[in-house]
């Protein structure tokens, strides 16, 4: 008797700790920093679900990877997100937390900038951002608890020649990450932010070998980032140990910018 009634206990145990995990939407999540992110929050034992724009082959051998759920859904188009959104709980339900990631990289002299760069670089950046929060907030809000963790850019914070609009897109994230962490702290929402410096993705892969190896002896590590080392970072950030953290701007550069 007093087996059964140890594994009915175990059984119990583990129900309880089912019903503890937490969901996490990660945008933006099929490569780089993103997929990274999706592992580890998939390895520490969270519900995962990613969206993601064009890259199919990349998302469906992550969430077979990871048993996360992809989904295919442009960020910059409102209803988008929110079919995004119904997807996940239908699939996994409400969420715990939310990873702003999607974004897009460009490389120009502020003269020649056209409307078209303004929109494309700020819908993909900021817009996203700004959908995804909004989508996510009854989530949120109705629990009490939950993080939300926008990743921005050490060029948001130190700015960087000839890319004066990614880093204005960037600064944006960070000016919107402030605000809501006031905004929602009573709520029980916890609102950061991680600048990343050079990081060794395909995102980088604009610039040439030269450039990254400069890039690189400017860090005071004297190397370039791994994606993984920045989703340790966001992991954390939605995590209970950082429970009292918000409204901060984590940067995770090597030293690139103090």
């Amino acid at each position: 008797m007093g087996t059964g009634l140890s594994a009915r206990c175990f059984v119990y145990a583990d129900k309880e700790r089912e019903q503890m995990r937490k969901t996490v939407w990660i945008t933006g999540g099929a490569r780089g920093i993103g997929a990274a992110a999706v592992r580890a929050f998939a390895q520490d034992g969270w519900r995962v679900a990613f969206s993601y724009r064009s890259r199919t082959r990349e998302a469906e051998a992550l969430a077979a990877e990871t048993g996360a759920l992809a989904i295919q859904a442009d960020m910059t188009a409102r209803d988008a997100v929110q079919a995004c959104l119904g997807r996940i709980h239908e699939a996994i339900g409400p969420l715990g937390a939310l990873v702003c990631n999607a974004g897009v990289a460009q490389q120009k002299m502020f003269c020649d900038l056209t409307d078209a760069d303004w929109d494309f670089v700020m819908d993909g950046n900021l817009r996203s951002a700004f959908y995804a929060i909004q989508a996510a907030l009854p989530d949120l809000v109705h629990d009490k608890d939950g993080a939300i963790v926008t990743v921005s850019s050490v060029w948001g914070v130190a700015g960087a020649s000839c890319e004066s609009l990614y880093a204005a897109s960037k600064a944006g994230l960070i000016g919107l990450t402030k605000s809501l962490a006031h905004e929602l702290g009573l709520s029980g929402i916890r609102v950061n932010c991680v600048a990343p410096g050079v990081i060794d993705t395909e995102m980088n892969a604009m610039h040439d070998a030269g450039t990254l190896a400069g890039l690189a002896e400017e860090s005071d590590l004297g190397r370039l980032g791994a994606p993984e080392e920045v989703a340790r970072a966001i992991r954390w950030l939605c995590s209970d140990e950082a429970s009292f953290v918000t409204g901060q701007v984590l940067g995770v550069t090597g030293g690139f910018v103090i």
